[in-house]
């Protein structure tokens, strides 16, 4: 590889995390100033922790933003991935499908990794450092030991190798990636109550399902969805942050 392209990669690697890491602070403070100023108090003595969450949520950063600055390069100078521009390329239903699609399939693969890292040896190497956020904080959502940091950052970069998708459609599903990340963990319910116990919401993860997580461990292992709860039966319920 010629050595400009090997620095031109360096550099997309180093904005991807950049920008990853700018967003994080951006959107986990921007929920934890609203939680400041819904729930008064809500984080009062978890200062420690929430530095700690940043520290690993910016290791994260570096970790996610090498495989999506790579990616990124190879889209713009080698035409790699089924990213397309031209909204016109698939047919317009496949813009909301793709988004559904990739939701879906991510959701796939956080599931059964999820499982796989409580089980006893993996949890102690790397799932504890999540977990150490006791309660979870808006500040928690990247809080990863670099193992499970890993396993989360290939997924998206993987599947722009395999699904076609419009880059305002991924665009899409880094947003919905990133708020209900965050909004999983800020240890209450952003969502109005009638959504979160209506018949919609006991087939979607909000905080008072992932809390129920946090508390009890064996369960409500999901990202987006609770079907694969459902029916491999390690749903609980919901917990009341």
């Amino acid at each position: 590889m010629a050595a400009a392209s090997l620095f031109a990669i360096c550099a997309s690697a180093l904005a991807m995390t950049a920008i990853v890491g700018l967003r994080y602070l951006a959107a986990s403070g921007l929920f934890a100033w609203i939680t400041a100023r819904v729930r008064p108090g809500h984080y009062a003595g978890l200062d420690r922790q929430i530095r700690q969450e940043i520290g690993w949520s910016l290791l994260s950063a570096g970790i996610y933003g090498l495989p999506a600055g790579v990616v990124a390069w190879g889209w713009r100078e080698r035409g790699w991935t089924r990213i397309y521009a031209d909204v016109h390329a698939y047919p317009l239903w496949w813009l909301p499908a793709s988004v559904l699609a990739y939701l879906l399939l991510h959701d796939t693969w956080f599931y059964w990794t999820h499982r796989w890292m409580h089980a006893p040896r993996v949890f102690r190497i790397a799932h504890a450092v999540h977990h150490a956020s006791r309660p979870p904080t808006a500040w928690a959502a990247m809080s990863f030991h670099p193992i499970e940091a890993l396993t989360g950052a290939v997924v998206i970069p993987a599947l722009v190798f395999l699904v076609p998708i419009h880059v305002a459609a991924l665009g899409v599903v880094l947003t919905i990636m990133t708020v209900m990340g965050i909004t999983n963990h800020m240890g209450w319910e952003l969502f109005p109550r009638a959504l979160v116990h209506s018949r919609l919401g006991n087939w979607l993860i909000t905080a008072s399902h992932h809390q129920r997580h946090h508390e009890s461990y064996r369960c409500n292992y999901g990202l987006y969805f609770r079907h694969w709860d459902h029916l491999c039966g390690t749903d609980r319920g919901l917990s009341s942050p």
